[in-house]
């Protein structure tokens, strides 16, 4: 197992609890603010949090604009600051710190995105002939793919669960809650639309990626992901696999190397340079930062359609 993603040990999670009155006071931001206190796992989350919630909510990250989810490992400050809320809402086997915090907390509702809507298994490869020479096993992940936002329906699914979730937790304002996750259950089929009307007509539709954040995306609309990575974003491809890549982009018209915001781009650089391809942005939306085009989920998300029509030749 990769290091950085290892686990909290259990013994790590109960100081921290233990922790909970010397940090009470610092952690005020996040608890008893007099309105229904979430705490959102990372930005996906949250921005599901603050779209449903408006202004009867106060939501905190744990994961920081620039870090990279997957290295989150929660401290006692965090781990106090979702002993003080009111929910917390997060993707269960994304970032196992988070889960072992919320496993043994007290908070009351505990609301896991990946419960919501169907996940499902994803390797290197997406949407085309399957990639035998990869074992994309995760021991973490088990196998299952957690980028479900990026695809807007499964997301849409996830809000209209979220949106109940609130509704039974904060019943005072439940009209509003469920007015907003229907506008934004809107806008996502909206986005949904864009997607498959942007990309129906492409003179391919292969699309090589550094990591395989793409898988349900690739899936909804009709295309295949082929990745450098698995779904680990830092882990190295073996020679054979970059061989494969070059030969894959030849025969299918492949024009461009994606990388995303929060990790490094020189794998990606390399291989496409290796290839005569171009590199581009394809951003998996797992945090908003200075480098991100665009401020929020749907800005994000529309750059990402131009990107992919661009490389794949839409029409």
């Amino acid at each position: 197992m990769n290091v950085r993603r290892r686990l909290i040990p259990t013994v790590a999670v109960a100081a921290a609890l233990a922790a909970l009155s010397a940090c009470s006071t610092d952690s005020a931001a996040a608890g008893n603010t007099g309105k229904f206190d979430v705490v959102a796992s990372f930005y996906p989350m949250a921005f599901l949090a603050e779209q449903i919630g408006g202004d009867h909510v106060s939501v905190t990250s744990l994961t920081e604009p620039g870090q990279e989810p997957h290295d989150l490992e929660i401290s006692a400050k965090q781990t106090a600051q979702l002993q003080e809320s009111d929910a917390v809402l997060y993707l269960k086997n994304l970032q196992p710190s988070v889960d072992d915090a919320v496993s043994q907390s007290e908070i009351k509702t505990k609301i896991d995105a990946s419960s919501l809507t169907e996940l499902e298994k994803h390797g290197n490869e997406v949407g085309g002939h399957a990639a035998e020479h990869d074992d994309h096993a995760n021991g973490e992940l088990e196998g299952l793919d957690p980028h479900i936002w990026l695809d807007p329906v499964r997301y849409a699914q996830v809000a209209e669960g979220v949106g109940k979730a609130f509704e039974k937790a904060d019943p005072d304002h439940a009209a509003d809650y469920k007015a907003r996750t229907a506008a934004l259950v809107k806008k996502l089929g909206a986005l949904n639309t864009e997607f498959e009307t942007g990309l129906k007509n492409t003179d391919t539709k292969v699309f090589v990626t550094t990591h395989a954040a793409f898988g349900y995306l690739a899936e909804r609309y009709g295309l295949t992901e082929e990745a450098i990575n698995g779904l680990d974003p830092e882990s190295e491809p073996s020679a054979d696999r970059v061989k494969d890549l070059e030969k894959m982009a030849k025969a299918d018209g492949v024009t461009t190397v994606f990388y995303e915001t929060l990790v490094s781009d020189k794998t990606a650089k390399t291989i496409a340079s290796d290839a005569g391809l171009k590199t581009d942005v394809l951003d998996p939306i797992e945090g908003i930062t200075a480098k991100s085009r665009g401020k929020d989920y749907f800005a994000v998300q529309e750059a990402n359609l131009k990107a992919l029509q661009s490389a794949l030749g839409a029409k």
